[in-house]
C-alpha cells in the first residue's frame, strides 16, 4: 500500500468528531493493506517506531526537521522557521514547502507504507559522531520522493506529533471490523493484545493467520503482559462481601510496577513497567537478583520495585523510588537507593502460561521458585475470612509505612489489561475522607487572566476515561493551586501537543482555551464528587428529563504528572460513579 493513500485517510481522519466514523475510516484503510504492512501501518498509526517496550525513538528535533525542510525544498532555514511560528506545526510547514519547491523534481518514486517505516526506524538506530547529519540527509531523502500531503505526516511522525487521536481500543475494533465485518471480535483481539502488549503483532497475526490464530494466540517471554489492575471499596465488609467470605489480602506497596521476564538458558532478564516500557537497564541489581535468587528455567513475575530499608524494615516514598527511572547515573543511584521487588504473581512458568490458572495456584507455584531471602521478595499476605482479620491486617501493613492492602479471590485468573473485583485495593487515604485521589487526563488548557496573564496559563481541563465507550469525559477544572513554576511547566508542555479542534474521543461540553492530545496524566484531590449539568463524565437523563454528569468539588493537583500511565490507565468513570454511591452511603452512616 502507497503512504500516499494512507496520507489521504489521515487527512479523512483529522477532519472527523465521531468515534464510530473514525473506526469506519480506519477498517477502510486496513482493507487496503496487505500482511506484509499490517504491521508497519498499525505502528505508524500510533505514532510509535515499535511497540512501547523497544522505546524507540527518532531523535528528530524540531531545528532538525526545518533543516530537512529547507534542503528540500531551496528555501531558506529561516523562511522554514517563519512559516513554522505561523502555523505552530512542522507538518503543515512541511506540506507548504513541498508544493511550492524551488528545486527541480527528482523521478517520481512512489514510497510504500514499509518505505516509510523502515527508514524512520534507520534514524532512529542512526547515533554516534555525525549521526545528526546522517539523519538530516535520510529525512531530506524521504521527503524529496513525497507528495505534500504525504510530507505533512512523514515531519508529524518524525517528530512525535501524528496526533490523529485514534486510541488502542479504536484500532482494534476497525481490525475486528475489517477481517470479520463486525466489531464484536474485538474482545478477542484484546485478549491476544492483553497477552503480548503489541498492537502490531496482533494486527499481524489476524492479518496472517485469521482469527484461528488470535483465539490460540499464546504468552511468550520477552513480550510484556499488559498487568492485572484492582477495583477499590473501602470498607473490610464490603470486601469480603464482594469476595464471597474469603479471600487473600497482600500489602500494597507503593513503588514501580515490575514484570519481571527470566531465561536462564540464554542469561537474559527483561523488566517491563505498568506502561510497559523496558526498565531493564535502570534497575541492574534486579536484573542480577533475578539470575541467582529464582529457581526457574523461565519464568515470568508481576511485582512492585520499591526502595526498602532491610535494617529499619523502612519503606521508602514512591516519590523517592521513582526516581531510579532513569537513563544516567543509574549505577550510582542503584547502590545509593537501592531497590527490592515484592512479587505478587506468577504469570509464566518453564514454557506454560498461568494466566488462566487460579490465584492460589499462581502464589503456591511462586513461592516455590522465589528465595525469599535477597533482593526479590514474596509480597506478605494473609488469609481472611472475617471482617476483623482484614481490618487487622490493614491496620498492621498501614502501621509499616504501606499505602493499604490488595484483597485476592483464591480462585480467580490473572485478567491482564483490566480492572476487576477478582482484585480489591482498600487503601488508608480512603479514611476519613470523601474520596481518594483520582488520576485524571489533561484534555485542554485556559489562558492566565488577571494576576496570571504573564504565564499566559489559568488552568486545566481534565477528564476521566470510560473504558466501555473508548473515550475520554470531563470531570473538572482545575484553577488553583499551581506555582509559578508549575504554571509555566505546564504551558511549556501542553503548547507541543496543543490541537485545533475537540479530540474525536473527547466527550465535552465545556470549550477550553486550548485543547490538546489526551496524552498527560495528573493525580488529584477534592473535597467530594458532586453531581454536575456541565460536565459529562457518567452523564445520563434523569426522571425528570434533566441530564448529570459528575464533577470533582474543590480539586487541586498532587505531585508531578504520572508518567508511570498512560492516559487510559487513568481513572474510569464507573469508579467515579461508585466512589460518588460510597460517598453518598457514608453520609448516611454518619448522619
Amino acid at each position: 500500500m502507497l503512504f500516499e493513500d494512507v496520507a489521504k485517510h489521515y487527512e479523512k481522519l483529522e477532519g472527523i468528531s465521531s468515534r464510530l466514523a473514525m473506526i469506519d475510516e480506519l477498517t477502510e484503510m486496513f482493507n487496503k493493506v496487505d500482511s506484509s504492512e499490517i504491521r508497519s501501518l498499525i505502528y505508524i498509526s500510533q505514532g510509535l517506531l515499535g511497540p512501547p517496550f523497544m522505546s524507540l525513538e527518532t531523535g528528530i528535533a524540531e531545528k532538525f526537521a526545518e533543516e530537512a525542510i529547507a534542503r528540500t525544498t531551496g528555501y531558506s532555514k529561516e523562511d522554514v522557521i517563519a512559516s513554522f511560528r505561523k502555523t505552530g506545526d512542522l507538518g503543515s510547514t512541511a506540506e507548504e514547502f513541498i508544493s511550492k519547491s524551488k528545486l527541480k523534481p527528482m523521478g517520481r518514486k512512489h514510497l510504500s507504507i514499509n518505505d516509510i517505516f523502515e527508514m524512520m526506524k534507520k534514524i532512529a538506530e542512526t547515533s554516534g559522531q555525525g549521526s545528526q547529519d546522517t539523519k538530516i540527509k535520510m529525512l531530506s531523502e524521504l521527503l524529496v520522493y513525497s507528495t505534500p500531503l504525504e510530507a505533512r505526516y512523514i515531519l508529524r511522525f518524525a517528530l512525535g506529533t501524528l496526533r490523529l487521536g485514534v486510541g488502542d481500543a479504536t484500532i482494534l475494533e476497525a481490525l475486528s471490523k475489517s477481517k470479520t465485518g463486525e466489531r464484536s471480535f474485538k474482545e478477542k483481539l484484546e485478549a491476544a493484545y492483553n497477552m503480548c502488549g503489541d498492537l502490531g503483532k496482533v494486527g499481524e497475526t489476524l492479518f496472517k493467520e485469521g482469527t484461528n490464530g488470535i483465539e490460540h494466540f499464546k504468552v511468550s517471554l520477552f513480550s510484556p503482559i499488559r498487568p492485572a489492575l484492582a477495583e477499590r471499596l473501602p470498607t473490610a465488609e464490603e470486601i469480603l462481601e464482594k469476595m464471597g467470605g474469603k479471600c487473600a489480602v497482600e500489602s500494597k506497596y507503593d513503588g514501580l510496577r515490575a514484570q519481571i521476564h527470566i531465561d536462564k538458558r540464554h542469561n537474559r532478564v527483561e523488566i517491563f513497567s505498568r506502561r510497559l516500557e523496558r526498565l531493564t537497564p535502570m534497575l541492574p541489581e534486579i536484573v542480577s537478583a533475578a539470575l541467582a535468587e529464582v529457581s526457574a528455567k523461565e519464568a515470568i513475575l508481576d511485582g512492585e520495585a520499591i526502595a526498602y530499608n532491610e535494617v529499619t524494615g523502612e519503606f521508602r516514598p514512591f516519590q523517592e523510588t521513582i526516581q531510579r527511572k532513569r537513563k544516567h547515573g543509574v549505577e550510582e543511584m542503584s547502590e545509593e537507593m537501592p531497590l527490592h521487588v515484592f512479587a505478587f504473581d506468577l504469570l509464566y512458568l518453564n514454557g506454560e502460561s498461568y494466566l488462566s490458572k487460579p490465584y492460589h495456584e499462581r502464589r503456591k507455584a511462586l513461592e516455590s521458585i522465589v528465595a525469599n531471602t535477597g533482593t526479590i521478595r514474596i509480597a506478605d499476605r494473609t488469609i481472611a475470612s472475617t471482617p476483623k482479620e482484614l481490618e487487622t491486617y490493614f491496620e498492621d501493613v498501614v502501621g509499616r509505612g504501606l499505602e493499604g492492602i490488595v484483597a485476592k479471590d483464591l480462585n480467580a485468573e490473572y485478567i491482564a489489561g483490566a480492572r476487576k473485583f477478582s482484585w480489591i485495593k482498600m487503601k488508608r487515604s480512603y479514611r476519613g475522607e470523601l474520596t481518594d485521589t483520582v488520576d485524571l487526563v489533561i484534555i485542554g488548557y485556559y489562558l492566565g487572566r488577571g494576576t496570571r496573564a504573564e504565564f499566559q496559563f489559568g488552568g486545566l481541563l481534565c477528564a476521566t476515561y470510560n473504558d466501555k465507550k473508548d473515550i475520554f469525559e470531563t470531570i473538572t477544572k482545575i484553577g488553583t493551586g499551581f506555582s509559578e513554576a508549575q504554571m509555566q511547566e505546564f504551558k511549556a508542555l501542553l503548547d507541543k501537543i496543543k490541537l485545533k479542534s475537540k479530540p474525536a474521543r473527547v466527550s465535552s461540553l465545556i470549550e477550553p482555551d486550548f485543547w490538546v492530545e489526551p496524552k498527560y496524566v495528573i493525580t488529584v484531590k477534592a473535597d467530594e464528587i458532586t453531581k454536575s449539568p456541565m460536565h459529562t463524565c457518567g452523564r445520563e437523563k434523569q426522571p425528570d428529563g434533566t441530564e448529570f454528569g459528575y464533577a470533582l468539588r474543590f480539586p487541586r493537583i498532587i505531585g508531578e504528572i504520572r508518567k508511570d500511565k498512560s492516559p487510559e490507565d487513568s481513572t474510569t468513570t464507573k469508579e467515579i460513579i461508585e466512589m460518588f454511591k460510597q460517598q453518598k452511603k457514608t453520609r448516611i452512616e454518619e448522619s
